[in-house]
């Protein structure tokens, strides 16, 4: 890892950090502010992170020993209105937490985008201790009681009377209670030691399937020696396997003569399919692709026995918690209010989708067959992204590939802020070199008021470092706005991480109008993170959200890549300056619901599949976790998963990540997010006024509430009313067939 040149001193304005200094606390220890990610090696890992534990179990025991006499003492008072107060329970356990997170956090963080065989030995050495000592206290019959106790106290209350929380109070207690009764406080003796040996047990095992994905995606790869090899590819395209094959030792490479290395990281892997007019190597490295980590290669990499056991683990977890299954746990959590709910949303989907994923399959038949591909009458999987893009150009006149220049990251960047500064009244400004990074492609930012105030900020880290970095994109949090002891405000700061295509020698990083997408995506996660108003760390930001609607915000960003003056004000080609065309523009507009029910249709079926994997699978079912998504594709995919296919082995999102049956919440979350666009849609996107007032008062509620209230509340503050799928089905072009 390397660090800027000025990571030295780190501004405290508006973060709540502190200058770097040279006291003898190991800075993984230092609990505060922005991280000297340098400092924080495999070593510090295992040499403090037990130091860490140590004293937070210490600490724990001293609060719980505290609690324990103060409850004591207000039971033998016998008055009713003897208080156990929020500052003797709340504050303790926030900092606490906030510790452990910020510590192992980082940590965390680095074993994403810093990945190492030596980082990920020490993050996997300590991942126990870390885990039983989440367990010890979520299983405190003290802590409980005492929750009980302040709970008690606000039922009891008199309206505005002592003992009364407020709704934040409230919202942060009953979670509170429910996550501790989920992380088995309710169990005791063999049940409660076999409930914490599976916690355990779980949380290696998602660590190594997530290491194994990441392994098996770094380790194919396809060195291409002739020019007929890559027919086909653009330039950029080539430029990048050209810069690749460098790296990998093919000094000579170059974007015209090559050698060519191709990978399974999606900046290589996704156009590749796209553009390759060699349809034996589309076949290659799709199959490559959909088997990682499922054991069909030499590898020794299988993920099958992991998903069978993950499951399994997770079953018996539900059952000693008093749940059917796993899937009735991760509701518990929800905004869905069941899984009749959840299946009822998908498959009014499905239904809508289906049927216009069978069209779109047969079009794509039909431009094969104009073509006279022999592969016309008999599509595969590997051919559909390639005709795709060929009807798609047909149709609406729109390269994909021709947009590149258009979308340097630099411009796209400006884009976006201007556009949170007409919606949100923020402005954002580069501040690179004013705080540690843990890459130099790291950029960092900070956020304020139009006045000036400061409000947050947030690190970039966009390019795709197979080597290194897992893939995907997502936003985490690296500091959570809250108030220190003394009353001193931290501001928020997050992590927004992409994999985009990275720049190549001189050419900087020009983005597909997909990569545009996801960078807003994320950054509609950072803004709920940052412009959060709410002070109390557990419900500030997305903390305390429901994770069904988590989304929301992120997919509403979305939708503003297909605004008019938004998309014109941003896409400006690299070098010349000229703006896109808008013939252009209307070309993006009228193929945004290209192959819309195809992509419905995909994410239907993963969310069934994850929601069905976790409420009807069981070891003597009498079926494989594969069998029963091939049987959910039946109805869920138009082009039946081939022989090869282990997606599973690579569904880092329930089996490495938080989404255990809560995939279906992109899709729960896009109709509150479609029906919150739907809101400026209706006073029109070229009423500046009334975007701006309606920009404020999304501000105002969605992202600035978090989780101090019900998600359903902050939805009809903004809307006015419950949320409606009828915006989603018109966004996705579904029209009734």
């Amino acid at each position: 890892m390397s660090a800027s040149s000025a990571a030295a001193t780190v501004s405290t304005t508006g973060s709540g950090s502190t200058k770097a200094s040279a006291s003898s606390q190991p800075e993984i220890l230092r609990g505060q502010g922005l991280p000297q990610f340098e400092a924080i090696t495999p070593d510090a890992v295992t040499a403090h992170i037990p130091e860490l534990i140590a004293d937070l179990e210490a600490e724990l025991t001293a609060l719980e020993q505290q609690l324990d006499a103060r409850l004591a003492e207000l039971e033998g008072s016998g008055s009713d209105t003897a208080l156990l107060h929020w500052h003797e329970l709340m504050d303790p356990l926030q900092r606490l937490g906030e510790r452990l997170r910020w510590s192992w956090g980082a940590v965390s963080h680095l074993n994403g985008v810093c990945n190492s065989p030596e980082l990920r030995e020490a993050h996997a050495g300590q991942q126990a201790a870390v885990v039983s000592f989440g367990n010890r206290a979520g299983q405190s019959q003290v802590i409980y009681r005492a929750l009980e106790r302040l709970d008690q106290q606000h039922r009891n209350a008199p309206a505005g009377g002592p003992g009364q929380l407020d709704g934040t109070q409230e919202r942060i207690l009953a979670a509170e209670l429910r996550d501790m009764q989920l992380r088995g406080v309710g169990l005791s003796g063999a049940e409660q030691e076999a409930f914490n040996a599976a916690s355990q047990e779980l949380a290696e095992l998602s660590t190594r399937f997530g290491n194994q994905v990441l392994d098996a995606t770094n380790g194919w790869t396809l060195l291409l020696r002739e020019p007929a090899e890559v027919d086909g590819l653009p330039e950029s395209l080539r430029g990048q396997l050209a810069q690749a094959a460098r790296a990998a030792g093919e000094g000579d490479a170059s974007s015209e003569a090559g050698p060519w290395l191709l990978g399974l990281d999606m900046p290589r892997y996704a156009p590749f399919l796209k553009y390759s007019r060699r349809r034996d190597l589309r076949e290659r490295v799709y199959k490559a692709h959909v088997s990682r980590a499922s054991g069909q290669d030499d590898s020794g990499r299988n993920n099958w026995p992991l998903i069978e056991r993950i499951l399994s683990l997770r079953g018996e977890q539900a059952r000693r918690l008093g749940y059917a299954n796993w899937a009735e746990v991760s509701l518990a959590a929800k905004m869905a209010d069941s899984e009749a709910a959840v299946e009822a949303l998908l498959e009014e989907l499905r239904a809508a989708a289906h049927p216009v994923a069978q069209q779109e399959l047969q079009a794509l038949r039909d431009c094969a067959q104009r073509h006279g591909a022999p592969e016309a009458n008999d599509l595969q999987p590997w051919d559909v992204t390639f005709w795709a893009e060929v009807l798609r150009q047909e149709s609406f006149e729109l390269d994909s590939e021709a947009l590149r220049p258009y979308f340097p990251l630099p411009r796209v960047l400006e884009g976006l802020f201007a556009l949170c500064n007409r919606l949100f009244g923020i402005r954002i400004e580069a501040a690179d070199g004013e705080a540690p990074v843990w890459h130099p492609d790291v950029r960092f930012f900070r956020i304020q008021e139009a006045t000036g105030e400061a409000i947050a900020a947030f690190y970039l880290d966009p390019y795709s470092r197979p080597g290194s970095k897992r893939g995907g994109a997502w936003m985490d949090e690296c500091l959570v706005r809250s108030r220190r002891p003394d009353g001193t405000p931290v501001l928020p700061v997050a992590y927004l991480i992409c994999n985009q295509s990275p720049p190549v020698g001189d050419t900087p990083s020009l983005m597909t109008f997909e990569e545009v997408e996801t960078l807003f995506h994320e950054f509609g996660h950072g803004l709920q993170h940052m412009l959060t108003t709410v002070e109390r760390p557990q419900a500030a930001g997305i903390n305390g959200v429901e994770w069904d609607a988590v989304e929301l915000p992120s997919q509403f960003m979305e939708n503003w890549c297909y605004d008019r003056s938004t998309l014109l004000g941003m896409a400006r080609h690299w070098q010349s300056g000229e703006g896109l065309p808008e013939s252009e523009f209307a070309k993006l507009q009228a193929a945004r619901t290209f192959m819309g029910g195809a992509a419905t249709l995909r994410q239907v079926h993963f969310a069934l599949v994850d929601l069905r994997l976790h409420s009807q699978w069981h070891p003597g079912c009498g079926h494989t976790p594969e069998q029963l998504r091939r049987q959910i594709a039946a109805s869920t995919t138009v082009l039946a998963p081939i022989d090869e296919d282990a997606f599973l082995c690579s569904f880092g999102h329930i089996f490495a990540g938080g989404y255990a049956a809560g995939y279906y919440s992109y899709k729960w979350a896009e109709v509150l997010s479609a029906d919150a666009f739907s809101a400026f849609e209706e006073v029109g996107l070229e009423n500046e006024e009334q975007i701006r007032d309606t920009g404020r008062r999304f501000r105002d509620t969605v992202l600035s509430l978090g989780g101090s209230l019900d998600p359903k509340a902050v939805f009809e503050a903004f809307r006015g009313r419950q949320p409606s799928s009828e915006a989603l089905i018109r966004h996705s072009g579904l029209v009734a067939v």
